[in-house]
């Protein structure tokens, strides 16, 4: 009997239900997994609230790891006992139990605790494309990140720094301002639209970033474009004000010739080959001490509406995981 959080309306987090539930043995391909910890993240929010459209009635959670309880037929690779994790979908990763692709597991070194893994792959392999793929960020790159005492903003501010770029950070109080700087930021600036573009041009030496990190969406959206330099990227990776306005690809044309891109996980783990190789990207940098991922704060699977209140009002400074 597995517990498993449903929701079968979007709104607010009471929305999500605990029911009981009967799992059938692995089919062919998939393995039973029994959880020990699921990862939070801002997307469940936004899926919950209808922000982004998924079918109803659904789970939640694309995050999370355990220990392999059984295999199907055609897994060869796996065998009950092994430690792993994943982070992807499909989709019902708050649940004490799931039946689980095989391939779309990753296998867990001892040095990396099931706590620690259902808090950093979703945000790892996050962090690792942002910065490896979307924008190839290099020595002498110069980022701006909002967000930069989250969760990924942690994540990504200290890898940014590893590979040698200036880093910017940008926060919304000032309580958070420490914790980015300790995360790896050169300068670390509470947000305010109508100063931010002079306080990166002064920190820059005129030069304006290269690349834009951008996860809140409407209300940061244009002074964001104004912290660019001349064919500089603006990354959109989120919408914690709201969705980003509507642009007029003239206002690219006139702020420099910028770039837009708006990506996803999905679309940079669509291959096996390519989801496991940046799960072992995030691994090694874990290992070497290149992000140090912490959980902030576990909470009981039964508690995930308290969970999601806490992410969606801004008071976790770190992941959240849910324990069975």
């Amino acid at each position: 009997m597995a517990h498993v959080i449903r929701i079968y309306s979007a709104g607010a987090p009471e929305v999500m239900q605990l029911e009981a539930l009967d799992l059938p043995p692995p089919g062919p391909g998939e393995v039973l997994l029994e959880q020990t910890a699921m990862g939070v993240n801002p997307l469940d929010v936004n899926q919950r609230k209808g922000l982004v459209p998924i079918a109803l009635p659904s789970g939640l959670g694309l995050e999370g790891a355990g220990i392999v309880a059984a295999v199907g037929t055609g897994v060869s690779d796996l065998k009950p006992g092994d430690r792993v994790g994943y982070a992807t979908g499909p989709l019902g990763g708050y649940a004490s139990a799931r039946l689980f692709p095989a391939d779309r597991l990753v296998r867990l070194p001892d040095a990396v605790g099931d706590d620690v893994a259902a808090s950093v792959l979703f945000k790892g392999i996050t962090a690792q494309y942002l910065l490896k793929t979307t924008a190839q960020v290099k020595q002498g790159s110069r980022v701006l990140i909002y967000g930069a005492a989250g969760a990924l903003g942690q994540l990504m501010c200290a890898w940014a720094t590893h590979l040698g770029a200036q880093v910017l950070g940008v926060v919304s109080k000032p309580a958070s301002v420490e914790r980015a700087k300790a995360a790896g930021c050169d300068q670390v600036f509470v947000f305010d639209a109508q100063s931010l573009p002079s306080q990166v041009m002064q920190a820059t030496q005129g030069c304006k970033v290269d690349v834009v990190y951008d996860s809140i969406g409407k209300d940061t959206f244009f002074a964001s474009l104004d912290c660019l330099r001349p064919r500089g990227l603006m990354v959109s990776l989120g919408a914690t004000s709201g969705q980003p306005p509507a642009v007029d690809p003239g206002v690219l044309n006139a702020k420099g010739s910028l770039f837009l891109t708006r990506p996803s996980l999905a679309a940079h783990t669509a291959t096996i080959e390519e989801y496991q190789r940046r799960a072992q990207d995030v691994l090694d940098a874990i290992a070497g001490g290149i992000i140090q991922p912490r959980v902030w704060k576990s909470y009981a699977l039964k508690d995930a509406a308290a969970a999601h209140a806490d992410l969606e009002q801004g008071r976790s400074q770190g992941s959240i995981i849910l324990t069975p």
